[in-house]
């Protein structure tokens, strides 16, 4: 009876093997489909299973680009171990070589509900997000899959180039929304890309500009020495920080500031902000009826010697004659030291009686022969001269005491005819006249002189 059992069960035996489906074989893989996925592991608990080797299967057929394949595998172990999230990783990677990334991000993320920290799918939702176009959450999948294997190697220089392309990509949106006027987008825009990178000096200057534009001027102070903070020869952010300090009053530090930015970069908009710092720190320094001039209804003697010699100190002294002018009327006269360079300098003259009466008011023919003076004077060096002969005037004929004087002013360019074609001599000067006459001369001088220095 015994023998009879054996006999029966050796038969069952062959007919099941019989009857089983013929099992396809695994393809060798030789040069793997999609080198990027991230085999997934099988839990040591698991290893020695017929879910493994189904596994290893699935695997083989997908590098293999038989996604049909890998399919049937996967099933086949989901079916005999639906909790198997090896299986249900591979799932995601064959929805990510059928370009579904939507499906891919989904199974991944099922997957790491129940286990965090599984690198494969970690690493497979990055790769679905960077196919949904959400490069920075993308970077935070990778780096969390780094930080569970360090010996991603590759993987971190993927991050780096992805978080270059972000940057790049938020630097761009911020620039172009900066181009379009839409400074608050702008300003988001580059937190954005200092969140992605930041350690760049530029971002954060680039951020301060938009900030002060937008009246925040604490931020963009705060951004600018950040930017200085990271590169200190950051000339840009330096000559920001300097414009910030100068709005509010701190005019040493400012001028400070601007020479540092300077000593890196001679930038000519920063030149020429440091000169009009220069020239406001010297006008402050100046008396208040200097400062008062431009406003002034009517121009004084003593105004116009002290607009001629602030404006062209630097040539006035060296058009002294070699004795000294005596003046007896100027002592108590706020504008004396310039009475003393300009009558000295023979541009303006004190009257016989040894007084400048610095009170007195100036006259457009007092203007004109000051002009003509002083234009003498630079021509001598440039070798100029004057075509005073086609100048004609309404009012005055070239016999006229004025006529030198205001040929010569008008010839230069310096000053101009009235609309009806005269010169009027006699006419009061004010002083916002005064002050543009003066600007046209120190033009005319070629850069002698140090631009806006003093002007009122």
């Amino acid at each position: 009876m015994r023998r009879l059992s054996l006999v029966l069960a050796s038969g069952c035996m062959a007919l099941v093997v019989s009857c089983a489906p013929v099992i396809e074989p695994a393809p060798v893989v030789t040069n793997p489909r999609y080198p990027d996925f991230v085999r997934p592991v099988v839990p040591s608990s698991a290893t020695e299973s017929a879910v493994a080797d189904l596994q290893d299967r699935a695997w083989r057929f997908l590098q293999t680009g038989d996604l049909g394949g890998a399919e049937r595998e996967i099933r086949i172990a989901l079916g005999v171990s639906p909790s198997f999230y090896p299986a249900e990783t591979l799932s995601g990677y064959v929805a990510l070589a059928r370009t579904d990334a939507e499906v891919a991000r989904d199974l991944f993320d099922r997957v790491l509900e129940r286990e965090p920290s599984y690198v494969s799918a970690l690493v497979g939702r990055g790769q679905a997000l960077m196919a949904l176009d959400r490069d920075s959450d993308a970077i935070e999948a990778f780096e969390a899959a780094i930080a569970v294997d360090r010996s991603l190697t590759d993987l971190q220089r993927r991050v780096d180039v992805l978080r270059f392309r972000v940057v790049e990509r938020e630097i761009a949106n911020a620039r172009e929304a900066s181009s379009a006027g839409q400074f608050e987008e702008a300003s988001r825009a580059y937190q954005q890309a200092i969140a992605s990178s930041p350690d760049s000096a530029f971002l954060y200057r680039e951020l301060a500009v938009i900030q002060r534009g937008l009246g925040e001027v604490d931020a963009a102070l705060g951004n600018f020495q950040r930017a200085v903070a990271l590169d200190g020869y950051d000339a840009a952010a330096l000559a920001g920080i300097a414009e910030i300090l100068e709005a509010r009053g701190e005019l040493d530090e400012a001028l400070r500031t601007y020479d540092r930015s300077l000593a890196i970069d001679r930038a000519p908009s920063v030149v020429a902000l440091r000169g009009a710092l220069v020239a406001r720190m010297r006008l402050m320094a100046l008396p208040e009826e200097y400062r008062a001039i431009e406003s002034s209804a009517e121009l004084t003697r003593a105004d116009l010697a002290a607009l001629l010699g602030v404006r062209f100190e630097r040539q006035l002294p060296a058009a002294q004659s070699g004795s000294a002018v005596v003046i007896t009327d100027v002592r108590n006269s706020w504008a004396e030291p310039w009475v003393m360079v300009v009558a000295n300098a023979g541009v303006m003259d004190p009257f016989d009686n040894h007084t400048f009466q610095p009170t007195s008011l100036v006259r457009r023919v007092d203007l004109a022969r000051a002009v003509s003076r002083l234009l003498d004077r630079i021509d001598q060096a440039g070798g100029r001269t004057w075509d005073t002969g086609g100048i004609e005037f309404s009012d005055i004929s070239p016999g006229h005491l004025a006529y030198p004087a205001a040929s010569v002013a008008v010839a230069s360019g310096v000053m101009r005819k009235a609309p009806d074609g005269g010169f009027h001599p006699s006419l009061v000067v004010t002083g916002a006249e005064a002050v543009v006459v003066i600007d046209r001369l120190e033009a005319l001088a070629g850069g002698a002189v140090s631009g806006d220095v003093g002007r009122p």
